[in-house]
């Protein structure tokens, strides 16, 4: 996982400014934004540019002036981008384009639209307000670790919680009953835990139509052979061994949301 999947509260976050050119309008945006402190950039609109300017980047605009057009490959590349990096976009259009753009990207990815013309105070707000849900982690992808080890527990939290929300429960009832109240994107569940087994308690959620759809990745002591087929088996999402060191772990779960289809809330 890359250092920008980290949010840095002491510094406000970088926007990446995508146009034809850095036009007049443009630049009255950049001086919005850095009055704000925001940090930006500017690219324009070709996948190489996009690309190398990408790194860093929180917050994506795309202003299109006057008529504009957007080339379809073009979309496809910041479906991608957005999509991998978990990141957000604001779109700055004419409402002919603006329907383009949302046919073209999944919805989620479109944090909000402007009809052109622009006030830019309005555009600054809605910068401002991401920032403060994405400082506060609202973004953030949750994920519940279900283990007996408080030890264990811990270091998990640790690890994760830079890069999620995160939560911890020692038992298996435990993780059922937080289950009633929160969501998760992702549970790491122990695979030997005593009264309740990891097993036991997978067996639980996916005959519970509210969790039957959580993903659920075993968390495992045991290398053998043996004992990964013995995990394999009940079609997890996923097994990590307990032995594995952070920067695997947060490789592993960051691919795994990169590989996971898209769901429409």
């Amino acid at each position: 996982m890359s250092e920008m999947d980290g949010h840095d509260k002491d510094k406000k976050d970088h926007i990446l400014v995508i146009g034809e050119k850095e036009s007049f309008l443009i630049r009255v945006l950049f001086n919005k934004l850095s009055g704000a402190g925001f940090d930006y950039a500017f690219a324009p609109m070709d996948i190489s540019s996009i690309a190398d300017k990408w790194e860093g980047t929180e917050l994506v605009t795309l202003y299109l002036d006057k008529d504009e057009q957007i080339k379809p490959e073009i979309l496809s590349f910041l479906d991608d981008m957005l999509t991998d990096s978990g990141r957000q976009m604001i779109a700055i259009a004419n409402e002919e384009q603006l329907s383009k753009i949302k046919d073209s990207l999944h919805r989620s990815l479109l944090y909000q639209t402007f009809v052109r013309p622009l006030d830019a105070q309005m555009y600054l707000d809605a910068v401002s307000e991401f920032h403060s849900k994405l400082a506060a982690g609202e973004y953030r992808k949750s994920i519940l670790v279900v283990d007996d080890d408080p030890t264990y527990l811990g270091l998990v939290r640790e690890w994760l919680r830079d890069y999620y929300k995160v939560a911890v429960v020692t038992s298996g009832l435990q993780a059922i009953k937080w289950l009633g109240k929160n969501k998760a994107d992702l549970i790491l569940l122990d695979h030997e835990m005593p009264v309740t087994s990891g097993p036991k308690v997978l067996e639980m959620l996916r005959s519970d139509n509210d969790t039957k759809d959580i993903p659920v990745m075993f968390l495992t002591g045991k290398s053998d052979k043996e004992s990964v087929m013995q995990v394999v088996a009940l079609k997890p999402e996923g097994y990590l061994l307990k032995n594995i060191e952070r920067k695997e772990l947060l490789d592993k779960i960051g691919d795994f949301f990169i590989r996971r289809p898209r769901i429409d809330q």
